[in-house]
């Protein structure tokens, strides 16, 4: 497309994706890789939440391209994931005045990749990892320390990563890059593919 230049410049959208994160890890005050991520409940009805990238995987890698956070899979995030099997989440960042939608399908990471990041994580957000029952009901903030005290005893200082706790990849097949314009004129390239094995079509969109 011979206007697609700057920012929106290449034929690789997970390079362009992770130039943008670079970008914004220099100018967002506060948590640039945060997306709000979207699922449905088994009636239809929408859920949102805000959640953490942890990583935007290359098209090189083993996956081909795709996104990746983590989570217990308890939560009611990860049991709409599990029943629908697709999800939906935005990147925005103020500073840049830019962001990122993404529609894709989803699948488990519970391998080594997750040993690995849960093992990367301070020893309080391991221990936490352990003892909270993410979305159920909770009696007391007192509760949920008693119960901090009480994993830790038991795991120590090197807990393992829980069986119930790791990754979710988002494997898109649609990407949406959008960018602020004067007067409301913004711009915005839709990548979007049938399948996983399609190419990318990419077409400019109408602010």
């Amino acid at each position: 497309m011979a206007d697609r230049g700057g920012i929106f410049e290449g034929d690789d959208p997970f390079a362009i994706a992770q130039a943008w994160l670079r970008e914004a890890e220099a100018s967002e005050p506060n948590d640039p890789n945060a997306i709000a991520l979207a699922t449905v409940d088994p009636a239809g009805l929408p859920n949102v939440r805000m959640v953490l990238l942890k990583e935007i995987e290359g098209r090189d890698m083993p996956s081909g391209g795709a996104f990746v956070f983590y989570t217990n899979y308890g939560s009611r995030k990860a049991q709409e994931i599990e029943a629908a099997g697709k999800a939906a989440f935005v990147l925005h960042w103020k500073s840049l005045r830019r962001q990122i939608r993404v529609r894709g399908l989803v699948t488990r990471e519970e391998g080594a990749q997750a040993d690995a990041y849960y093992s990367s994580r301070a020893l309080q957000s391991r221990l936490g990892a352990w003892a909270s029952r993410q979305s159920q009901p909770l009696e007391s903030r007192g509760a949920l320390m008693a119960e901090v005290a009480r994993v830790t005893a038991r795991h120590g200082h090197a807990p393992n990563r829980p069986p119930f706790w790791g990754g979710y990849r988002i494997t898109p097949l649609e990407i949406e890059f959008w960018a602020d314009g004067a007067f409301r004129l913004h711009d915005r390239f839709r990548w979007e593919r049938s399948d996983f094995a399609s190419d990318w079509r990419i077409a400019r969109l109408n602010p």
